[in-house]
């Protein structure tokens, strides 16, 4: 054998072997490494999931911490429904006080919602429009949720700024347990 046919012989040798460490080696392991990529990518876009959700979980419990205080200042502007005489009591000291003349009070109707019961009252009283104004402005400033629902002012035509006032005011209450 001569000296080029051996040299062929090995380049072929040569080329067959890294072709076939090619095949079945290198085009294996590349294929096994794309795959593992692959999961490696979807187990980190879980991961990134996740920490949005552990995120959004972390958000939703500030929330309802926030909403947890927000419920217990309600409940305490509600007074229980055992102290609706108190109630009463205040806003017709404070008419008295602001030197209004009571009329009438009835209670028109209590409606019981979830938590709490509104009970509608239906008042008149009379005298001195700024008196009136005074009463409405430290209505509001009551630590107790309270909501005017009607209102209807009448002038007194024969006592220069005397009204008389005809309105529905819906006290809140605590349903109690």
């Amino acid at each position: 054998m001569n000296t080029r046919l051996r040299k062929v012989i090995f380049f072929i040798l040569l080329v067959g072997i890294t072709y076939i460490g090619y095949e079945y080696m290198i085009k294996p392991a590349n294929v096994g490494l794309t795959e593992q990529k692959k999961r490696v990518a979807q187990k980190h876009a879980r991961l990134s999931e996740f920490q949005r959700a552990c995120a959004a979980a972390e958000d939703l419990n500030k929330q309802l911490e926030e909403l947890k205080k927000g419920i217990e200042t309600l409940q305490s502007k509600l007074p229980l429904t055992s102290e609706i005489h108190n109630v009463l009591e205040q806003v017709t000291i404070i008419a008295q006080k602001q030197g209004l003349e009571t009329k009438d009070i009835k209670t028109i109707n209590r409606e019981e919602n979830n938590g709490y019961i509104d009970q509608t009252l239906k008042m008149k009283l009379e005298g001195n429009f700024n008196s009136f104004y005074s009463y409405m402005l430290e209505l509001e400033q009551l630590s107790r949720i309270m909501k005017i629902r009607q209102l209807h002012i009448q002038k007194d035509l024969k006592n220069e700024g005397n009204v008389t006032a005809d309105f529905v005011i819906s006290i809140f209450f605590q349903r109690q347990v």
